[in-house]
């Protein structure tokens, strides 16, 4: 019983969100480029094809870990994402960041506290395929109000039963396929 209580501590203490100071903590634009010779890889039974070469260091604002569903096995997390103003605890604490159903929602209480359409441009909800076992240890830590910084490609997704699954090649779109699909190749995370 006491093995129980303690994981159960360590379950809350290692999932609690990291609290940042104000300012910019990702200030960069994620970095987005045409590939050379991009190849079909296979993840489980998906076939995975690239689109681009991305890389991005992002403040974690949500997580959501999926277990069931058509992308489980090939995408088992979605993180919402912000940078540049959507980095910065000043502006975050007026905006309530949720996810639900592979969207990313947020909402703020009488006026926004920077303009709509830096809202939506400086943040995003990202569907995580992991290269390996060595970058899911890393992204299946991740909490929110973490930096991380990752590197891989955009991809669609395409498998005989569950269909295409498009993703975004740009950072201003909004809405249903707005969402960036991400090979990723390596991860590294900032507390």
């Amino acid at each position: 019983m006491a093995s129980l209580a303690l994981y159960a501590a360590w379950q809350i203490a290692s999932s609690r969100p990291i609290h940042r100071p104000p300012g910019e903590i990702a200030a960069a634009d994620p970095l987005q480029t045409d590939l050379d010779s991009p190849q079909t890889l296979t993840k489980g039974d998906f076939q995975v094809i690239p689109k681009a070469r991305f890389s991005a260091e992002v403040r974690v604002l949500s997580r959501e870990r999926y277990r069931l569903g058509a992308l489980a096995d090939v995408a088992p997390l979605d993180i919402a994402v912000g940078w540049g103003p959507m980095s910065d605890s000043k502006v975050l604490e007026y905006i309530d960041i949720s996810q639900s159903g592979r969207f990313y929602f947020w909402h703020y209480d009488d006026e926004p506290p920077i303009p709509r359409q830096d809202i939506e441009s400086h943040s995003a909800n990202w569907h995580l395929v992991p290269a390996n076992s060595a970058v899911w240890n890393k992204l299946s830590d991740l909490r929110v109000g973490d930096v991380v910084k990752l590197d891989g490609m955009l991809v669609n997704l395409e498998n005989p039963e569950a269909g295409t699954f498009n993703t975004s090649l740009t950072r201003s779109d909004t809405g249903a396929g707005a969402c960036e699909i991400i090979y990723v190749q390596s991860a590294a995370v900032r507390r």
